[in-house]
Protein backbone atom coordinates (compact mmCIF):
# COMPACT_ATOMS: atom_id res chain seq x y z
CA UNK A 1 0.00 0.00 0.00
CA UNK A 2 1.51 3.31 -0.51
CA UNK A 3 1.58 5.59 2.46
CA UNK A 4 -0.30 9.01 2.14
CA UNK A 5 1.49 12.47 1.37
CA UNK A 6 1.69 14.92 3.53
CA UNK A 7 1.34 18.37 1.78
CA UNK A 8 4.59 19.16 3.81
CA UNK A 9 8.07 17.78 3.11
CA UNK A 10 8.58 15.31 5.76
CA UNK A 11 11.49 15.67 8.19
CA UNK A 12 14.23 12.87 6.77
CA UNK A 13 15.64 11.94 10.06
CA UNK A 14 17.56 8.93 9.83
CA UNK A 15 16.58 8.12 6.25
CA UNK A 16 19.35 7.00 3.63
CA UNK A 17 17.02 5.76 1.09
CA UNK A 18 16.67 8.34 -1.68
CA UNK A 19 13.80 6.59 -3.55
CA UNK A 20 12.01 6.36 -0.09
CA UNK A 21 12.57 10.21 0.41
CA UNK A 22 11.91 11.31 -2.60
CA UNK A 23 8.52 9.22 -3.27
CA UNK A 24 7.26 9.54 0.61
CA UNK A 25 7.93 13.59 0.27
CA UNK A 26 10.53 14.24 2.65
CA UNK A 27 12.56 17.42 2.28
CA UNK A 28 15.81 16.65 0.15
CA UNK A 29 19.06 18.96 -0.24
CA UNK A 30 19.42 18.80 -3.57
CA UNK A 31 23.55 17.13 -4.04
CA UNK A 32 22.75 16.48 -7.90
CA UNK A 33 24.61 19.09 -9.38
CA UNK A 34 27.72 17.18 -8.39
CA UNK A 35 26.84 14.02 -10.59
CA UNK A 36 28.86 15.73 -13.43
CA UNK A 37 32.27 16.48 -11.63
CA UNK A 38 32.19 12.40 -10.62
CA UNK A 39 31.69 11.03 -13.79
CA UNK A 40 34.34 13.55 -15.56
CA UNK A 41 36.90 13.12 -12.71
CA UNK A 42 37.53 9.32 -13.16
CA UNK A 43 36.14 5.69 -13.43
CA UNK A 44 37.19 4.52 -10.18
CA UNK A 45 36.17 6.84 -7.25
CA UNK A 46 37.07 7.08 -3.44
CA UNK A 47 36.32 8.87 -0.99
CA UNK A 48 36.70 9.76 2.55
CA UNK A 49 34.39 11.43 4.74
CA UNK A 50 33.42 11.58 8.69
CA UNK A 51 30.36 10.06 9.72
CA UNK A 52 26.73 11.03 10.00
CA UNK A 53 27.56 13.47 7.12
CA UNK A 54 25.00 11.97 4.25
CA UNK A 55 27.13 9.33 2.35
CA UNK A 56 24.81 6.91 2.47
CA UNK A 57 21.98 8.59 1.39
CA UNK A 58 24.26 10.28 -1.54
CA UNK A 59 25.19 6.38 -2.25
CA UNK A 60 21.47 5.90 -2.72
CA UNK A 61 21.21 8.96 -4.70
CA UNK A 62 23.62 7.70 -7.08
CA UNK A 63 22.07 4.32 -7.47
CA UNK A 64 19.11 5.73 -7.99
CA UNK A 65 19.68 8.16 -11.00
CA UNK A 66 22.18 5.45 -12.49
CA UNK A 67 19.54 2.30 -12.38
CA UNK A 68 19.00 1.16 -15.67
CA UNK A 69 15.75 -0.54 -13.77
CA UNK A 70 14.46 2.89 -12.45
CA UNK A 71 14.59 4.66 -16.03
CA UNK A 72 10.92 4.73 -15.23
CA UNK A 73 10.84 6.84 -12.22
CA UNK A 74 13.42 9.43 -13.57
CA UNK A 75 10.82 12.19 -13.74
CA UNK A 76 9.56 11.59 -10.29
CA UNK A 77 12.99 10.94 -8.25
CA UNK A 78 14.65 13.74 -10.03
CA UNK A 79 12.49 15.98 -12.42
CA UNK A 80 12.67 18.77 -9.90
CA UNK A 81 16.22 18.43 -8.59
CA UNK A 82 18.96 20.19 -10.38
CA UNK A 83 20.27 17.12 -12.81
CA UNK A 84 16.33 16.55 -14.02
CA UNK A 85 17.40 20.17 -15.94
CA UNK A 86 21.19 18.94 -16.50
CA UNK A 87 21.04 14.85 -17.10
CA UNK A 88 24.45 13.38 -18.42
CA UNK A 89 24.72 10.67 -20.76
CA UNK A 90 24.73 8.17 -18.15
CA UNK A 91 21.58 8.43 -16.87
CA UNK A 92 19.70 5.10 -15.46
CA UNK A 93 22.54 3.66 -17.84
CA UNK A 94 24.04 0.68 -15.56
CA UNK A 95 22.96 -2.33 -14.10
CA UNK A 96 24.18 -1.16 -10.38
CA UNK A 97 25.34 -3.39 -7.58
CA UNK A 98 25.53 -1.59 -3.83
CA UNK A 99 27.21 -3.18 -1.09
CA UNK A 100 27.24 -1.85 2.08
CA UNK A 101 29.69 -3.14 4.42
CA UNK A 102 28.19 -1.88 7.63
CA UNK A 103 26.21 -5.08 7.75
CA UNK A 104 29.13 -7.27 7.81
CA UNK A 105 29.26 -8.36 11.37
CA UNK A 106 29.53 -11.46 13.73
CA UNK A 107 32.68 -13.31 15.58
CA UNK A 108 36.43 -13.10 13.89
CA UNK A 109 36.22 -17.11 13.22
CA UNK A 110 32.92 -16.35 11.41
CA UNK A 111 33.45 -13.35 10.07
CA UNK A 112 34.83 -14.87 6.40
CA UNK A 113 31.65 -16.82 6.63
CA UNK A 114 29.62 -13.49 6.93
CA UNK A 115 30.88 -11.39 4.84
CA UNK A 116 30.76 -14.02 1.62
CA UNK A 117 27.13 -14.69 2.92
CA UNK A 118 26.02 -11.06 2.75
CA UNK A 119 28.04 -10.19 -0.62
CA UNK A 120 26.77 -13.43 -2.25
CA UNK A 121 22.92 -12.61 -1.06
CA UNK A 122 23.45 -8.93 -2.59
CA UNK A 123 24.88 -10.99 -5.92
CA UNK A 124 21.73 -12.85 -5.95
CA UNK A 125 19.39 -10.08 -5.68
CA UNK A 126 21.39 -8.43 -8.27
CA UNK A 127 20.54 -11.32 -10.93
CA UNK A 128 17.21 -11.33 -10.08
CA UNK A 129 16.43 -7.79 -10.74
CA UNK A 130 18.82 -8.01 -14.10
CA UNK A 131 17.85 -11.02 -15.39
CA UNK A 132 16.13 -9.72 -18.03
CA UNK A 133 19.79 -7.46 -19.39
CA UNK A 134 21.09 -11.08 -19.37
CA UNK A 135 19.50 -13.98 -19.77
CA UNK A 136 16.87 -16.36 -18.66
CA UNK A 137 18.46 -18.91 -15.99
CA UNK A 138 21.00 -15.61 -14.91
CA UNK A 139 19.42 -16.13 -12.05
CA UNK A 140 19.69 -19.94 -11.22
CA UNK A 141 23.56 -20.11 -12.27
CA UNK A 142 23.95 -17.18 -9.68
CA UNK A 143 22.16 -18.87 -6.94
CA UNK A 144 23.97 -22.48 -7.52
CA UNK A 145 27.77 -20.54 -7.55
CA UNK A 146 29.01 -21.07 -4.48
CA UNK A 147 31.03 -18.18 -2.82
CA UNK A 148 30.60 -14.11 -3.17
CA UNK A 149 33.72 -13.81 -5.39
CA UNK A 150 32.42 -16.53 -8.02
CA UNK A 151 29.55 -14.79 -8.33
CA UNK A 152 31.27 -11.23 -8.69
CA UNK A 153 33.43 -12.82 -11.32
CA UNK A 154 30.38 -14.60 -12.80
CA UNK A 155 28.21 -11.00 -12.73
CA UNK A 156 31.55 -9.66 -15.05
CA UNK A 157 31.71 -12.59 -17.32
CA UNK A 158 28.39 -12.56 -18.39
CA UNK A 159 28.06 -8.10 -18.48
CA UNK A 160 31.02 -8.54 -21.11
CA UNK A 161 28.84 -11.52 -23.04
CA UNK A 162 25.86 -9.84 -23.12
CA UNK A 163 27.38 -5.93 -23.48
CA UNK A 164 25.98 -4.99 -19.80
CA UNK A 165 27.71 -2.17 -18.31
CA UNK A 166 28.22 -2.38 -14.86
CA UNK A 167 28.73 0.45 -11.49
CA UNK A 168 29.73 -0.64 -8.46
CA UNK A 169 28.71 1.06 -5.40
CA UNK A 170 30.39 0.22 -1.59
CA UNK A 171 29.34 2.08 1.18
CA UNK A 172 31.21 2.22 4.10
CA UNK A 173 33.93 -0.37 2.75
CA UNK A 174 36.06 -0.08 5.91
CA UNK A 175 33.65 -0.50 8.95
CA UNK A 176 34.16 -3.62 10.04
CA UNK A 177 37.90 -3.56 8.85
CA UNK A 178 38.47 -0.68 11.43
CA UNK A 179 36.75 -2.85 14.27
CA UNK A 180 39.04 -6.06 13.77
CA UNK A 181 41.85 -3.55 13.80
CA UNK A 182 40.02 -1.89 17.17
CA UNK A 183 39.14 -5.37 18.73
CA UNK A 184 41.98 -7.73 17.79
CA UNK A 185 44.69 -5.96 17.18
CA UNK A 186 47.07 -5.71 13.64
CA UNK A 187 48.05 -9.00 13.18
CA UNK A 188 44.29 -10.24 12.52
CA UNK A 189 43.70 -7.49 10.76
CA UNK A 190 47.00 -7.50 8.58
CA UNK A 191 45.83 -10.99 7.45
CA UNK A 192 41.81 -9.73 6.08
CA UNK A 193 43.50 -7.20 4.04
CA UNK A 194 47.16 -8.75 2.84
CA UNK A 195 48.45 -11.76 0.76
CA UNK A 196 45.60 -13.96 0.69
CA UNK A 197 42.75 -12.54 2.47
CA UNK A 198 39.25 -12.85 2.20
CA UNK A 199 38.78 -8.96 1.52
CA UNK A 200 41.96 -8.74 -0.01
CA UNK A 201 40.43 -11.03 -2.78
CA UNK A 202 37.20 -9.81 -3.53
CA UNK A 203 38.69 -6.35 -4.09
CA UNK A 204 40.76 -7.71 -6.56
CA UNK A 205 37.29 -8.74 -8.30
CA UNK A 206 35.74 -5.21 -7.90
CA UNK A 207 38.77 -3.87 -10.12
CA UNK A 208 38.89 -6.84 -12.40
CA UNK A 209 34.80 -6.64 -13.30
CA UNK A 210 33.25 -3.25 -13.12
CA UNK A 211 33.09 -0.59 -15.60
CA UNK A 212 32.80 2.25 -12.96
CA UNK A 213 33.07 1.74 -9.04
CA UNK A 214 32.64 4.41 -6.16
CA UNK A 215 34.00 3.64 -2.74
CA UNK A 216 32.83 5.70 0.79
CA UNK A 217 34.40 5.30 3.98
CA UNK A 218 35.84 6.76 6.81
CA UNK A 219 39.39 6.46 6.52
CA UNK A 220 41.84 5.73 4.00
CA UNK A 221 43.84 3.20 6.44
CA UNK A 222 42.42 -0.36 4.74
CA UNK A 223 42.23 1.48 1.21
CA UNK A 224 46.17 1.60 2.05
CA UNK A 225 46.47 -1.71 2.64
CA UNK A 226 44.52 -2.93 -0.21
CA UNK A 227 46.63 -1.49 -2.29
CA UNK A 228 47.89 -4.13 -5.01
CA UNK A 229 44.83 -5.78 -4.82
CA UNK A 230 42.80 -2.33 -5.60
CA UNK A 231 45.07 0.33 -7.01
CA UNK A 232 43.13 2.20 -9.59
CA UNK A 233 41.05 4.26 -7.36
CA UNK A 234 41.25 8.08 -7.72
CA UNK A 235 41.13 9.48 -4.25
CA UNK A 236 38.78 12.68 -4.29
CA UNK A 237 39.01 13.23 -0.46
CA UNK A 238 40.75 16.40 -0.72
CA UNK A 239 39.17 17.67 -4.22
CA UNK A 240 37.72 20.88 -4.49
CA UNK A 241 35.32 20.05 -7.10
CA UNK A 242 33.74 18.06 -4.09
CA UNK A 243 34.29 19.98 -1.44
CA UNK A 244 30.16 20.32 -0.40
CA UNK A 245 29.06 17.43 -1.96
CA UNK A 246 28.52 15.74 1.68
CA UNK A 247 27.37 18.29 4.62
CA UNK A 248 24.94 21.20 4.78
CA UNK A 249 25.72 24.58 3.56
CA UNK A 250 24.79 27.72 5.36
CA UNK A 251 22.51 28.46 2.63
CA UNK A 252 21.08 24.83 2.24
CA UNK A 253 20.41 25.31 6.32
CA UNK A 254 18.58 29.04 5.76
CA UNK A 255 16.78 27.58 2.89
CA UNK A 256 15.53 24.27 4.71
CA UNK A 257 14.94 26.58 8.42
CA UNK A 258 12.70 29.29 5.82
CA UNK A 259 10.45 26.11 4.48
CA UNK A 260 9.59 25.04 7.98
CA UNK A 261 8.94 28.56 9.16
CA UNK A 262 6.57 29.39 6.21
CA UNK A 263 5.15 26.22 6.77
CA UNK A 264 4.35 26.68 10.32
CA UNK A 265 6.43 23.95 11.88
CA UNK A 266 9.17 25.82 13.53
CA UNK A 267 9.10 29.45 14.88
CA UNK A 268 11.57 32.32 15.86
CA UNK A 269 14.02 34.42 13.72
CA UNK A 270 15.90 31.78 11.71
CA UNK A 271 19.35 33.79 11.53
CA UNK A 272 19.29 33.28 15.60
CA UNK A 273 19.26 29.59 15.43
CA UNK A 274 22.02 29.54 12.48
CA UNK A 275 23.78 31.65 14.71
CA UNK A 276 23.70 29.16 17.81
CA UNK A 277 23.89 26.54 15.21
CA UNK A 278 27.17 27.67 14.15
CA UNK A 279 29.64 27.01 17.04
CA UNK A 280 28.52 23.64 17.27
CA UNK A 281 28.10 22.10 13.84
CA UNK A 282 29.38 24.69 11.09
CA UNK A 283 33.34 24.86 10.36
CA UNK A 284 33.75 21.59 8.00
CA UNK A 285 36.02 22.29 5.24
CA UNK A 286 37.64 19.39 3.59
CA UNK A 287 39.75 20.56 0.45
CA UNK A 288 42.80 23.57 0.91
CA UNK A 289 41.56 24.88 -2.55
CA UNK A 290 37.31 25.07 -0.63
CA UNK A 291 38.94 27.55 2.06
CA UNK A 292 37.12 30.69 0.42
CA UNK A 293 33.46 28.47 -0.13
CA UNK A 294 30.99 28.12 2.73
CA UNK A 295 31.86 26.43 5.23
CA UNK A 296 29.95 23.19 5.75
CA UNK A 297 27.46 22.11 8.75
CA UNK A 298 27.44 18.60 10.11
CA UNK A 299 24.33 17.31 8.33
CA UNK A 300 22.75 14.90 10.99
CA UNK A 301 23.30 17.45 13.30
CA UNK A 302 21.54 20.12 11.86
CA UNK A 303 18.37 17.86 11.50
CA UNK A 304 18.77 17.00 15.49
CA UNK A 305 18.53 20.51 15.81
CA UNK A 306 15.83 20.92 13.83
CA UNK A 307 13.91 17.87 14.75
CA UNK A 308 14.05 19.05 17.94
CA UNK A 309 12.82 22.78 17.13
CA UNK A 310 9.76 20.94 15.38
CA UNK A 311 8.75 18.56 18.16
CA UNK A 312 9.65 21.21 21.18
CA UNK A 313 9.61 24.50 19.75
CA UNK A 314 13.03 25.13 21.11
CA UNK A 315 16.65 24.09 20.83
CA UNK A 316 17.95 20.96 22.08
CA UNK A 317 18.72 20.42 25.63
CA UNK A 318 22.11 19.02 24.75
CA UNK A 319 23.23 20.55 21.21
CA UNK A 320 25.49 17.27 21.16
CA UNK A 321 23.11 14.21 19.44
CA UNK A 322 23.41 11.57 22.02
CA UNK A 323 23.62 9.17 18.76
CA UNK A 324 27.06 10.61 17.69
CA UNK A 325 28.86 9.65 20.79
CA UNK A 326 29.02 6.26 19.50
CA UNK A 327 30.98 7.45 16.84
CA UNK A 328 33.63 9.28 18.84
CA UNK A 329 33.94 5.87 20.68
CA UNK A 330 34.51 4.33 17.42
CA UNK A 331 37.46 6.69 16.52
CA UNK A 332 38.55 6.98 19.99
CA UNK A 333 38.94 2.94 20.27
CA UNK A 334 40.80 2.93 16.46
CA UNK A 335 43.42 5.38 17.53
CA UNK A 336 43.41 4.20 21.17
CA UNK A 337 44.61 7.17 22.84
CA UNK A 338 45.46 5.65 26.20
CA UNK A 339 48.19 3.35 24.43
CA UNK A 340 49.80 6.20 22.81
CA UNK A 341 53.40 7.37 22.97
CA UNK A 342 53.78 10.22 24.55
CA UNK A 343 54.56 11.75 21.84
CA UNK A 344 51.12 11.52 20.35
CA UNK A 345 49.34 12.09 23.48
CA UNK A 346 51.00 15.06 23.14
CA UNK A 347 49.56 15.86 19.72
CA UNK A 348 46.28 15.58 21.53
CA UNK A 349 46.92 17.78 24.59
CA UNK A 350 47.81 20.61 21.90
CA UNK A 351 44.63 20.75 19.93
CA UNK A 352 42.89 20.91 22.65
CA UNK A 353 44.76 23.66 24.18
CA UNK A 354 45.38 25.74 21.23
CA UNK A 355 42.69 24.33 18.95
CA UNK A 356 44.61 23.41 16.39
CA UNK A 357 47.74 21.88 14.93
CA UNK A 358 50.32 22.48 11.71
CA UNK A 359 50.34 19.14 9.25
CA UNK A 360 50.02 18.32 6.03
CA UNK A 361 47.21 15.70 4.93
CA UNK A 362 48.63 12.27 4.07
CA UNK A 363 46.11 10.77 1.35
CA UNK A 364 46.70 7.07 2.48
CA UNK A 365 48.69 4.86 5.03
CA UNK A 366 49.05 1.65 6.51
CA UNK A 367 47.66 0.19 9.89
CA UNK A 368 51.01 -0.35 10.85
CA UNK A 369 52.03 3.55 10.55
CA UNK A 370 49.03 5.00 12.37
CA UNK A 371 51.57 6.17 14.82
CA UNK A 372 53.49 8.60 12.97
CA UNK A 373 52.90 12.17 13.37
CA UNK A 374 51.50 12.95 9.64
CA UNK A 375 49.60 10.16 9.19
CA UNK A 376 47.47 10.57 13.56
CA UNK A 377 46.90 13.93 12.71
CA UNK A 378 45.73 12.94 9.31
CA UNK A 379 43.12 10.48 10.81
CA UNK A 380 42.25 13.05 13.61
CA UNK A 381 41.07 15.19 10.49
CA UNK A 382 39.75 11.83 8.38
CA UNK A 383 37.06 11.31 11.69
CA UNK A 384 36.26 14.83 11.55
CA UNK A 385 38.14 15.53 14.78
CA UNK A 386 39.99 18.55 12.62
CA UNK A 387 39.20 19.94 9.75
CA UNK A 388 40.88 22.50 7.39
CA UNK A 389 41.37 26.08 8.76
CA UNK A 390 43.71 27.78 6.64
CA UNK A 391 47.64 27.45 5.90
CA UNK A 392 50.75 28.38 7.52
CA UNK A 393 54.17 28.34 5.12
CA UNK A 394 53.55 25.00 2.59
CA UNK A 395 51.88 23.62 5.56
CA UNK A 396 47.96 23.23 6.51
CA UNK A 397 46.39 24.19 9.52
CA UNK A 398 44.42 22.23 10.92
CA UNK A 399 41.79 23.46 13.31
CA UNK A 400 38.93 21.81 15.89
CA UNK A 401 35.56 22.13 13.93
CA UNK A 402 32.98 23.34 16.43
CA UNK A 403 32.45 22.72 20.30
CA UNK A 404 30.99 19.77 19.42
CA UNK A 405 34.36 18.06 18.57
CA UNK A 406 36.09 20.01 21.06
CA UNK A 407 34.47 18.68 23.79
CA UNK A 408 35.10 15.12 22.75
CA UNK A 409 39.19 16.65 23.15
CA UNK A 410 38.12 17.80 26.40
CA UNK A 411 37.31 14.49 27.31
CA UNK A 412 40.24 12.84 26.38
CA UNK A 413 42.40 14.93 29.03
CA UNK A 414 39.86 14.53 31.87
CA UNK A 415 39.92 10.22 31.33
CA UNK A 416 43.90 10.94 31.32
CA UNK A 417 43.69 12.86 34.88
CA UNK A 418 40.94 10.32 35.89
CA UNK A 419 43.35 7.70 35.67
CA UNK A 420 45.84 9.64 37.46
CA UNK A 421 43.37 10.65 40.15
CA UNK A 422 39.61 10.55 40.37
CA UNK A 423 38.06 13.67 39.60
CA UNK A 424 35.69 15.24 41.97
CA UNK A 425 32.64 15.99 39.93
CA UNK A 426 30.80 17.07 42.22
CA UNK A 427 33.28 19.46 44.24
CA UNK A 428 33.26 21.46 40.66
CA UNK A 429 30.30 21.64 40.08
CA UNK A 430 29.44 22.90 43.21
CA UNK A 431 32.49 25.98 42.63
CA UNK A 432 31.08 26.42 39.22
CA UNK A 433 27.20 27.35 40.92
CA UNK A 434 28.79 29.93 42.84
CA UNK A 435 30.52 31.49 40.78
CA UNK A 436 28.05 31.51 37.81
CA UNK A 437 25.20 32.76 40.29
CA UNK A 438 26.73 35.11 42.49
CA UNK A 439 30.23 36.00 40.60
CA UNK A 440 32.50 34.53 43.45
CA UNK A 441 35.33 33.10 41.55
CA UNK A 442 37.51 32.37 44.12
CA UNK A 443 36.00 28.24 45.05
CA UNK A 444 36.81 27.43 41.65
CA UNK A 445 39.67 28.86 40.96
CA UNK A 446 40.78 27.39 44.22
CA UNK A 447 39.35 23.98 43.55
CA UNK A 448 40.90 23.19 39.86
CA UNK A 449 44.32 24.51 41.14
CA UNK A 450 43.96 22.14 44.47
CA UNK A 451 42.90 19.28 41.72
CA UNK A 452 46.14 20.23 39.70
CA UNK A 453 48.43 19.92 42.15
CA UNK A 454 47.20 17.01 43.70
CA UNK A 455 47.09 14.89 40.90
CA UNK A 456 51.01 16.08 40.00
CA UNK A 457 52.07 14.88 43.71
CA UNK A 458 50.10 11.67 42.53
CA UNK A 459 52.19 11.26 38.95
CA UNK A 460 54.60 14.19 37.88
CA UNK A 461 53.32 15.63 34.72
CA UNK A 462 55.12 18.32 32.43
CA UNK A 463 55.85 21.56 34.07
CA UNK A 464 55.26 24.47 32.14
CA UNK A 465 52.09 27.10 31.13
CA UNK A 466 50.55 24.88 28.27
CA UNK A 467 49.80 21.47 30.99
CA UNK A 468 48.49 23.99 33.59
CA UNK A 469 45.83 25.37 30.64
CA UNK A 470 45.73 21.98 29.30
CA UNK A 471 44.34 20.74 32.74
CA UNK A 472 42.33 24.02 33.28
CA UNK A 473 40.52 23.47 29.85
CA UNK A 474 39.41 20.00 30.67
CA UNK A 475 38.12 21.04 34.14
CA UNK A 476 36.45 24.06 32.75
CA UNK A 477 34.48 21.62 30.10
CA UNK A 478 32.37 19.98 32.84
CA UNK A 479 30.39 23.17 33.82
CA UNK A 480 27.22 23.10 31.86
CA UNK A 481 26.57 26.59 32.73
CA UNK A 482 29.55 28.15 30.90
CA UNK A 483 30.93 27.50 26.81
CA UNK A 484 34.78 27.01 27.83
CA UNK A 485 36.53 29.53 24.93
CA UNK A 486 40.40 29.02 25.02
CA UNK A 487 42.46 31.14 23.02
CA UNK A 488 39.81 33.49 22.22
CA UNK A 489 41.16 36.33 19.87
CA UNK A 490 40.44 39.57 21.46
CA UNK A 491 41.88 43.47 20.71
CA UNK A 492 45.01 42.02 19.04
CA UNK A 493 45.82 38.90 21.70
CA UNK A 494 44.22 35.96 22.57
CA UNK A 495 42.92 35.32 26.11
CA UNK A 496 43.62 32.40 28.34
CA UNK A 497 40.06 31.39 28.93
CA UNK A 498 36.34 33.15 28.24
CA UNK A 499 33.67 31.30 30.22
CA UNK A 500 30.84 32.18 28.00
CA UNK A 501 27.57 31.65 29.72
CA UNK A 502 24.91 29.76 28.25
CA UNK A 503 22.06 32.40 29.06
CA UNK A 504 19.32 30.44 26.99
CA UNK A 505 19.77 27.19 28.95
CA UNK A 506 21.16 28.63 32.26
CA UNK A 507 19.16 32.06 32.37
CA UNK A 508 20.02 32.43 35.78
CA UNK A 509 23.67 32.76 35.23
CA UNK A 510 24.58 36.24 36.16
CA UNK A 511 28.11 36.64 35.90
CA UNK A 512 30.93 35.50 33.24
CA UNK A 513 34.42 35.05 32.96
CA UNK A 514 38.32 36.21 31.25
CA UNK A 515 40.68 34.14 33.16
CA UNK A 516 44.37 34.60 32.25
CA UNK A 517 46.95 31.91 33.56
CA UNK A 518 50.60 32.63 33.65
CA UNK A 519 53.11 29.95 34.97
CA UNK A 520 56.80 30.92 36.83
CA UNK A 521 59.65 28.43 36.57
CA UNK A 522 60.39 27.81 40.27
CA UNK A 523 63.70 29.14 39.95
CA UNK A 524 62.41 32.25 38.70
CA UNK A 525 63.05 35.83 40.15
CA UNK A 526 60.55 38.06 42.13
CA UNK A 527 61.53 40.82 39.59
CA UNK A 528 60.39 38.18 36.88
CA UNK A 529 57.23 37.62 38.68
CA UNK A 530 56.40 40.84 38.91
CA UNK A 531 56.88 41.72 35.26
CA UNK A 532 54.74 38.94 34.04
CA UNK A 533 51.77 40.17 36.34
CA UNK A 534 52.29 43.29 34.81
CA UNK A 535 51.96 42.03 31.50
CA UNK A 536 48.90 39.96 32.32
CA UNK A 537 47.08 42.54 34.06
CA UNK A 538 47.73 45.02 30.73
CA UNK A 539 46.41 42.01 28.50
CA UNK A 540 43.48 41.41 30.14
CA UNK A 541 42.40 44.74 30.86
CA UNK A 542 43.06 45.48 26.98
CA UNK A 543 40.79 41.91 26.30
CA UNK A 544 38.19 43.38 28.36
CA UNK A 545 37.56 46.62 26.03
CA UNK A 546 36.62 44.05 23.16
CA UNK A 547 33.05 44.83 21.77
CA UNK A 548 32.78 41.24 20.70
CA UNK A 549 33.39 40.44 24.94
CA UNK A 550 30.30 42.48 25.54
CA UNK A 551 28.04 41.02 23.06
CA UNK A 552 28.92 37.44 24.33
CA UNK A 553 28.63 38.32 27.83
CA UNK A 554 24.74 39.89 27.01
CA UNK A 555 23.61 41.07 30.76
CA UNK A 556 26.11 39.33 32.89
CA UNK A 557 28.81 40.59 34.56
CA UNK A 558 32.35 40.27 33.08
CA UNK A 559 35.08 39.29 35.64
CA UNK A 560 38.94 39.84 34.96
CA UNK A 561 41.08 37.38 36.82
CA UNK A 562 44.26 36.59 36.43
CA UNK A 563 46.22 33.87 38.35
CA UNK A 564 49.68 32.89 38.56
CA UNK A 565 51.37 29.74 39.29
CA UNK A 566 55.03 28.93 40.21
CA UNK A 567 55.50 25.25 39.95
CA UNK A 568 52.49 23.00 40.36
CA UNK A 569 50.92 25.60 42.91
CA UNK A 570 48.81 28.57 42.76
CA UNK A 571 51.26 31.50 43.92
CA UNK A 572 48.84 34.83 43.15
CA UNK A 573 45.72 35.38 42.13
CA UNK A 574 43.47 38.88 41.57
CA UNK A 575 39.84 39.97 40.04
CA UNK A 576 40.84 43.31 38.30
Amino acid sequence: MTPPVQTTKQLPLGIADFSRLREQNYYYVDKTMFIPRLETTSSYLFLVRPRRFGKSLLLSMLKAYYDVSMKDRFDKLFGDLWIGSHPTAYRNYYAVLHLDFSLVFGPIEKLADSFDSYCGMECDCFAQQYEYLFYDGFCKDMKETSTAGGKLNLIGRKAKMYNVPLYLIVDEYDNFTNTVLNQHGEDIYHGLTHGEGFYRDIFKSFKANFERVLMLGVSPVTMDDLTSGYNIATNITADARVNQMLGFSEDDVREMFRYYLEAGWIKGDIEAMIEEMKPWYDNYCFAKEGLDESRLFNSDMVLYYLGNQVRNGHSPDEMVNPNARTDYQKMKKLIQIDKLEPERKSIIYQIAEQGYIDSNIVPYFPASELVKFDNFVSLLYYYGMLTITGTSGFTLRLGIPNNNVRKQYYGYLLEEYDRIRTVNHWQIDKAFQQAAVSGDWHPLLQTVSDEYEKTCAVRCLIEGERNIQGFFTAYFSLCPYYLTAPELELRHGYCDFFLLPDLRRYPVVAHSFIIELKYLKQDATTEEGEAQWAEAKEQITRYATDEKLRLLCGPTQLHLVVAQFRGHQLARSEEL
